[in-house]
């Protein structure tokens, strides 16, 4: 049995996740910015990460998996994104996971033991156009799970990174009305993606049980991911053509004389 703490889990991956663990008799403590006391963790907040950390010695005795899921999905051309939307998308994504792993890697190293696992995205490994923000924030949450996995282990502990491409949830209402056209474009492709929630959770269950640490849930991202990889001609040609697309789809805005 594993004692679990998982943020952003009143839906999505998050609720996914926690009900593959509650399934097979993990003791699960799920919080969300959504949920009410004493369920209740905002990410961007010290004084909640501190309270969660109080109620796993207290109620659970320690900690054998911290999933740090919570974030918000965002997109735009990198000239109709506001100061405020780059602060609130690194505030929410990057800075919520570093609090997290700052906040819980005390007692990992007390324990001897501990799996940080983080949520990041294929965004954060793959780069397309129109999406600066999100994929520098994910891209960010990959960095530092590669750095903890290296930082932490002569403690036995582990770090995984999860990157998922595209998959049924509602992360699009987290979406920040910055650029509406290129959202409206991640919206179709969330809500058409072939895969659900509980079906990423599976994989993502599996891999945390191998220590795996980079974790590439759908066939999707591990064909992108290997294209990049070993096809950059390829990848490259893709993601000019998506960027020329940008610009024809740019010029058609504007009304002619």
């Amino acid at each position: 049995m594993k004692r679990v703490l998982i943020t952003g889990g009143a839906s999505g991956l998050g609720a996914a996740l926690a009900a593959r663990f509650t399934a097979r008799g993990d003791r699960v403590l799920v919080t969300d910015v959504n949920l009410q006391a004493p369920d209740r963790l905002d990410i961007t907040s010290e004084s909640d990460w501190a309270a969660a950390l109080e109620r796993v010695r207290d109620e659970l005795g320690g900690l054998d998996i911290l999933v740090n899921n919570a974030g918000i999905a965002a997109g735009g051309r990198i000239d109709r994104l506001s100061a405020e939307h780059w602060q609130r998308v690194l505030t929410v994504n990057v800075l919520g996971a570093v609090t997290g792993c700052r906040t819980f890697t005390p007692l990992f190293k007390e324990q001897g033991s501990g799996h940080i696992v983080n949520v990041a995205s294929a965004a954060g490994l793959m780069h397309p156009p129109s999406m600066s923000s999100y994929n520098a924030s994910k891209a960010a949450v990959v960095a530092l799970s590669e750095s903890l996995r290296y930082e932490l282990g002569a403690w036995g502990v582990a770090v995984s990174v999860v990157c998922p491409s595209f998959f049924r949830t509602n992360l699009a209402q987290s979406l920040s009305g910055d650029d509406p056209q290129m959202e409206q474009g991640a919206v179709r492709l969330i809500n058409g993606a072939r895969r659900g929630a509980d079906e990423i959770a599976a994989r993502v269950v599996r891999d945390v049980d191998a220590r795996r640490f980079l974790i590439l849930p759908d066939s999707d991202g591990r064909v992108a991911y290997r294209a990049k990889r070993f096809a950059r001609f390829l990848y490259d040609r893709k993601m000019f053509a998506l960027g020329a697309k940008i610009r024809r789809d740019e010029r058609a805005e504007v009304p002619h004389e």
